[in-house]
């Protein structure tokens, strides 16, 4: 059976990480659902506007084998301040779900406590809106089922450890070289 992936997208998610990992983890045979955070129609951080395949309110958490969260500012703000986005993270976490967020959407994950005695890494600076967490400088961090990138430059080593997380190790190695990307 297909694994399948929610990917939250709230008003001025980063384009790079979020439009960069659907493809990727596409490309590795995974399903990708994207769910806007109040409607399908929604604006990433520069501008560009795109149509989401549903709503985060139409999904149910438990169907989904993960949950990915793009940065970008206003939208990690956005994905921060939901309580339907926190209920939606702890909800794929306590049933057993891979959850994974780069950039600034870390912070989402601070706020669900998930952070705490885990190594993560995040956009620099972000950190300072979360306590008593230290984030590593790396790329891509995977402790447990928590998922985290730095930033736009991480994208295709966060969704190719997504992918391989999700059982698809050697899908992600193969998008990566026929995209010319080193994992």
């Amino acid at each position: 059976m297909v694994k399948k992936i929610l990917m939250v997208l709230a008003d001025g998610f980063e384009e790079v990480e979020a439009f960069g990992t659907v493809d990727f983890l596409r490309r590795t045979g995974l399903d990708v659902v994207t769910a806007g955070l109040k409607r399908v129609a929604v604006s990433g951080a520069h501008g560009i506007k795109t149509t989401a395949d549903t709503t985060l309110a139409a999904v149910r958490v438990q169907e989904f084998d993960a949950l990915a969260l793009p940065g970008g500012m206003p939208g990690s703000m956005n994905l921060y301040e939901s309580d339907s986005v926190l209920e939606a993270v702890q909800c794929a976490y306590q049933s057993g779900r891979i959850v994974a967020a780069i950039c600034a959407a870390p912070i989402v994950l601070g706020r669900a406590g998930l952070l705490v005695n885990r190594t993560f890494t995040c956009y620099p600076g972000i950190e300072q809106r979360m306590t008593g967490v230290k984030p590593t400088s790396r790329m891509v961090e995977c402790d447990g089922r928590v998922i985290t990138g730095k930033g736009p430059g991480a994208t295709f080593m966060f969704a190719a450890k997504i992918a391989a997380e999700l059982g698809c190790g050697a899908a992600a190695v193969k998008a990566a070289a026929e995209m010319f990307v080193s994992i």
